[in-house]
């Protein structure tokens, strides 16, 4: 009995050896398995291009909870096509949590529905549940310009690959340097620094209405003085002495963002809407708006000053209950796209010029975030 009762024993330990055993072949077929499918999921978005990049029919987004803010952003970001060479390449999370808190990945995923799809407008609510776990909410009111920096530090941290952290830097980042300098002594200083956008004031120290875009750039490249209360400290000095603050650019990017700050701060901490006419231009040259004191840069980097107008994000309403939408000009097609949400139309140059302004219609539509892009002698791109 006793070695009968040791066979059994044994007999019961093998049976259940062979039963972990399959159970771990099956784990490692099923790990397998998966990752074909990741594999396979990996090479299936590497080889989405951006919403530019073919010439397809342009996709909405639907509107899932007043994220006007970020469907325009968004479009503007995907047919960009310096972008979504960037974005196609990025590395892929692991597992499926980290996919659903990646950025960058759930806007590859929203790419390639919008590529692939044949519906006129797809829901990015996978991106924006993503998007709300860095607070970022639904259903509320955002401004458009402080996203675009929230969503693109987004996009740069989560980002794995050092290469595509330094093209995303050099596709946005401008460069100047901040001049200090003490009026009463030789003491200067100078510090260099990065920006993703250029915030140009729409008024000037007077709050005078500025005319033009380039009036813009002018005074927000213009020196200032700093004197009675805004006076600075003076190592040199050893006392608070008048200032001379001035910034000149050193290097612009291959896609610029200009910021024209429209709400502006009133008395009692009340914030209201500019809505007055400023004109921009398809065709911004800044060695035309500039002068040498205000560059610090070579002929070289100067050679590359020009650019031509590739988006408006613009806003309707008022600062409390406003909407946005883009018009974007196609670099395949270049004809003018206006994206509002779901819908999407072509539309001509005298429609985007609508967004100038008005001062009696302060609900109107007025341009808000302008995204102009290096003009490229060689377009268009091989193998577009």
């Amino acid at each position: 009995m006793g070695q009968r009762g040791g066979r059994q024993e044994t007999s019961k330990k093998l049976e259940m050896a062979q039963r972990e055993t399959m159970k771990a072949e099956a784990k490692v077929q099923n790990n397998e398995e998966e990752a074909e499918k990741l594999k396979a999921k990996v090479q299936t978005l590497a080889s989405v291009f951006g919403v530019a990049d073919l010439k397809n029919e342009a996709i909405g987004l639907y509107n899932v909870g007043h994220s006007c803010w970020l469907n325009s952003l968004l479009q503007v970001f995907f047919m960009n096509i310096h972008f979504t060479r960037i974005l196609r390449r990025i590395t892929v999370p692991l597992y499926a949590e980290q996919q659903k808190k990646n950025v960058p990945y759930q806007m590859l995923l929203l790419l390639e529905e919008m590529q692939c799809g044949k519906q006129k407008a797809v829901y990015p609510i996978a991106l924006a549940y993503c998007l709300s776990a860095y607070n970022v909410k639904l259903f509320v009111q955002h401004d458009a310009a402080q996203l675009f920096l929230t969503l693109w530090n987004l996009i740069k941290r989560q980002m794995k690959k050092p290469e595509l952290v330094e093209e995303l830097n050099g596709l946005y980042t401008i460069c100047i340097q901040e001049h200090l300098a003490c009026q009463k002594c030789s003491f200067e200083e100078k510090k260099n620094s990065s920006m993703l956008t250029l915030p140009l004031p729409l008024l000037d120290s007077n709050c005078r209405m500025l005319k033009t875009l380039k009036d813009c750039l002018q005074y927000f490249f213009h020196p200032e003085e700093l004197t009675d209360h805004n006076m600075c400290f003076c190592d040199q000095c050893g006392r608070k002495t008048p200032f001379r603050q001035s910034m000149k650019l050193i290097h612009l990017p291959q896609t610029l963002t200009i910021h024209l700050k429209r709400f502006c701060f009133e008395k009692a901490a009340h914030i209201h809407k500019l809505s007055h006419y400023l004109p921009f231009p398809q065709d911004l040259d800044f060695n035309a708006v500039l002068t040498e004191s205000q560059c610090q840069a070579d002929d070289n980097e100067k050679a590359g000053w020009q650019y031509d107008l590739f988006a408006v994000i613009a806003h309707s309403g008022s600062i409390s209950c406003g909407h946005y939408c883009a018009y974007i000009r196609s670099l395949t097609e270049r004809k003018w796209y206006c994206f509002n949400d779901s819908e999407v139309c072509q539309v001509s140059w005298d429609d985007v010029k609508c967004t100038y302004g008005h001062s009696n219609l302060h609900w109107g539509e007025t341009a808000y975030l302008l995204i102009y892009m290096k003009k490229d002698p060689q377009w268009p791109y091989p193998g577009v």
